[in-house]
């Protein structure tokens, strides 16, 4: 299942059913766990770990040292779920901050072309980022996120659960869960609605998610004001919970 051509330390750890493909590189501290298939001319490395029936297309680099001038060179590292797809050129670096030192990455991910995840990301699941769309360093991405191509996001940024952002957006602040947000920079556009019916939302709650993006964007009330309007309704919508959630949480000011 490793191609002749491919190079893999004996410090690596590979499920018995791993595929390498040819000229390959595989280095030392590096953990793949089953029915995973890398492609050709791919380079692991680092103190990286990759889960179950993940794909690695050619040309990706999956765990190389965090481009951060302050990183140091210490044992920093990325860990990947399950079932998440890699296509070509991505380039995924593991953490650099002491602190935290983990790059992050849940289950039934999508990362197209080009895409990057820079050092100390934390994603979820069910996550797809679109050709050329990079995210800065300390970035978070909740489940179902889309970034469309070429999206940018600034370090330290959260985007929440089934928040999207259109192409060539230009993310400098939080974005809340549901939104879909616009431009550079970024501003919030409307409720992803479109996205919430392929996910099983219900009418009834993309209704009331639209009635409380009025209430957040289009309301002209003080953030507070609209944030206990909302947290006065989510006992019988419950699906605002996250929403209220989040802002509650959020330390960095919201797409407005």
């Amino acid at each position: 299942m490793i191609d002749a051509s491919a190079i893999v330390s004996r410090a690596a750890h590979l499920a018995e059913d791993v595929e390498v493909g040819p000229f390959t590189v595989i280095g030392a501290g590096v953990t793949i766990g089953p029915r995973c298939w890398i492609g050709p001319h791919v380079v692991i490395n680092g103190q990286t770990t990759i889960g179950a029936d993940n794909k690695i297309y050619q040309f990706a680099s999956i765990g190389a040292a965090p481009q951060d001038k302050k990183y140091g060179g210490g044992p920093t590292r990325l860990r990947i779920g399950d079932r998440n797809v890699f296509r070509e050129f991505c380039t995924i670096n593991r953490g650099a901050t002491p602190d935290q030192g983990l790059t992050s990455i849940g289950d039934d991910n999508l990362f197209m072309a080009y895409t990057h995840v820079a050092h100390d990301c934390t994603l979820g699941n069910n996550i797809v980022m679109v050709n050329y769309a990079g995210i800065a360093g300390h970035v978070e991405l909740g489940d179902w996120v889309i970034l469309s191509g070429y999206t940018g996001v600034h370090q330290f940024c959260k985007i929440g659960p089934h928040a999207f952002t259109a192409a060539l957006s230009g993310v400098t602040r939080v974005v809340p869960p549901y939104i879909m947000a616009v431009g550079q920079p970024a501003v919030p556009h409307s409720i992803n609605s479109e996205g919430l019916k392929r996910r099983g939302f219900t009418p009834e709650q993309i209704r009331n998610l639209r009635n409380a993006y009025r209430v957040l964007y289009r309301s002209d009330l003080p953030l507070s004001t609209a944030v206990q309007q909302l947290s006065e309704l989510a006992p019988t919508q419950p699906e605002l919970k996250p929403l209220l959630d989040f802002i509650a949480a959020s330390e960095r000011s919201l797409i407005r």
